[in-house]
């Protein structure tokens, strides 16, 4: 038994585990920091493993919080943002609506190889002086009460150790080993399943179509930077590009409408691409002897009825709480609990009562985690209406940028009381938004589901394209209220035009809506461009 007494063992090394280890060690530099991984490291290079595409929060706190940026800009792909084809079972993909931006956003974010990344941040721990040990299987831990210390058993190299921590941190992934501990896994109400593969090739999906126009419409033509999703209804379709050379494909599908038993091996997958996007399985037939793996997840969403205790253990990344692959708010999650983490840690040090915080950053996280929740569940359907979807994911993209990343990006999210003093127009864009989800279902019901040759170019939407060029702006706590007020009120605007815009073609839509556009200000050209 090791009888030095550690502050904090984080139980798993992988994205969760490190990325916390190495907030925690920059926060506090003396802690004495203990990561249990499984796996021994070098990793393979294109590593099975989820969450290959981030977002702004995410790639803000990789790049920024945690100081990764050059890694970040040298081994892995700049992203050309996210791209939608509404192409079930079509052949040529210029002849579909293309939702996308011509050029790329300012604010970046990135596809990642996880094997890369993930044996590169072993070696930076190591570097910052975290004990990281490799092959490490946790075989039991229990957890201590009120002051009491907490312990971890694991063996490692034929031998079996014991470590004692003040802080427990389960980073085990969806081994969950804390959450199936003490029973805390929750079901969401979001059934969905997924199926995911690596090429070792390229696919180039710029050289998929030969229309000069379509071609002509992205500078640089550079379509495959892209996390490109091929939709139809009840699934979507990814391919995203990593570093290494590979390519990953994954199908992520309601759970009724495409069983999983449809498509839980390669050939059955194939088939299945086949069916519904023949443009992606006629490239897949031509590198297929290139596979390198295949796996797939059954009821991949769940919720999680505890995060942080005052006892000192908690949760992060898969370990916890988990969302859907749309969207990439996998690496954001992460980022939101480990700073949080982060944060209670550090009320812990300056002795400060701990139930309160605890509660108070536990409320927050599952109120991020049940409002972007809102926009999965129930709603796949949509993925086959070009006419609703496209719209759906400008609103959705419109809601995380002027709220959740505001709040990221200044570094307010463990603030209670600027969230406390925005609380009337953080509850209102909430509603608004579950209002929102509700009536994207009404459309899409008597939508036509037109999908015209062309592209919704997003940076088209001025106010779309600024929003997410001032992401990195430095506000002080008044401007960034200010801020938040006026997109709030965006999102109303928005919300208006987007109900005016569907009852034009559908007069009934406006029945239990008029409290939507009865905005002052409401006939804008916010969305003009998409009419």
């Amino acid at each position: 038994m090791d009888r030095k007494l550690y502050d904090a063992v984080v139980l798993g090394g992988g994205l969760a585990g490190l990325s916390l280890a190495l907030q925690l060690k920059g926060a506090y530099p003396d802690m004495d920091i203990v990561v249990l991984e499984r796996q021994a490291r070098p990793l393979p290079v294109a590593a099975h493993k989820v969450g290959e595409s981030t977002v702004e929060i995410a790639a803000h706190y990789f790049t920024h919080t945690l100081g990764l940026r050059e890694h970040f800009e040298t081994e892995h792909i700049r992203k050309f943002g996210f791209r939608f084809f509404f192409s079930e079972g079509r052949d040529d993909l210029a002849d579909v609506l293309e939702l996308g931006v011509s050029a790329v956003l300012p604010t970046p974010s990135y596809q990642i190889d996880r094997g890369i990344l993930e044996t590169f941040l072993g070696e930076e721990a190591v570097r910052r002086g975290i004990d990281f040990r490799e092959g490490a299987t946790v075989r039991g831990f229990d957890i201590g009460k009120g002051d009491d210390n907490h312990t971890v058993r694991f063996s490692q190299s034929g031998g079996d150790h014991e470590l004692q921590a003040r802080w427990l941190l389960d980073a085990s992934g969806r081994a969950g080993m804390m959450r199936r501990k003490l029973d805390l896994t929750r079901d969401n109400g979001h059934h969905a399943n997924a199926v995911w593969f690596r090429i070792d090739d390229r696919l180039e999906i710029d050289g998929w179509c030969d229309d000069a126009e379509w071609k002509d419409r992205v500078h640089p033509p550079e379509r495959w930077r892209s996390t490109n999703h091929l939709v139809g209804p009840g699934y979507w379709l990814w391919l995203i590009p990593l570093s290494s050379g590979a390519h990953s494909v994954g199908i992520v599908a309601d759970a009724k409408m495409h069983p999983l038993d449809g498509m839980r091996d390669f050939e059955k997958a194939l088939a299945w691409i086949h069916e519904h996007q023949p443009v992606v399985a006629r490239e897949i037939e031509k590198c297929r002897d290139k596979l390198l793996d295949f796996a797939f997840f059954r009821h991949f969403s769940y919720g999680c009825s505890r995060m942080f205790s005052s006892d000192r253990w908690a949760l992060t990344g898969e370990a916890g709480a988990f969302l859907d692959p749309f969207y990439s708010p996998g690496s954001d999650f992460i980022a939101i609990s480990n700073t949080y983490i982060t944060e209670l840690i550090g009320v812990d040090r300056r002795g400060e009562p701990l139930a309160p915080h605890a509660r108070a950053y536990e409320r927050l996280f599952f109120s991020f985690y049940e409002n972007t929740l809102h926009m999965y569940r129930g709603q796949y359907n949509l993925f086959g209406d070009p006419e609703v979807l496209s719209i759906k994911v400008i609103w959705d993209y419109a809601y995380y940028w002027g709220v959740l990343c505001q709040i990221m990006f200044q570094e307010r999210l463990a603030d209670t009381h600027f969230i406390g003093r925005l609380g009337p127009e953080l509850l209102a864009a909430a509603d608004l938004n579950k209002e929102m989800q509700v009536f994207f279902q009404r459309w899409h019901a008597v939508s036509e589901r037109r999908n015209p040759k062309m592209m919704l170019d997003q940076r088209d939407l001025t106010w779309f394209a600024d929003m997410n060029a001032t992401l990195h702006d430095s506000l002080n706590e008044k401007a960034l209220g200010d801020r938040i007020r006026a997109n709030v009120h965006m999102m109303r605007l928005l919300a208006a035009h987007v109900v005016e815009r569907a009852a034009a073609d559908h007069p009934s839509l406006i029945e239990g809506a008029e409290h939507l556009v009865d905005v002052e200000g409401a006939r804008t050209t916010l969305f003009d461009q998409v009419a």
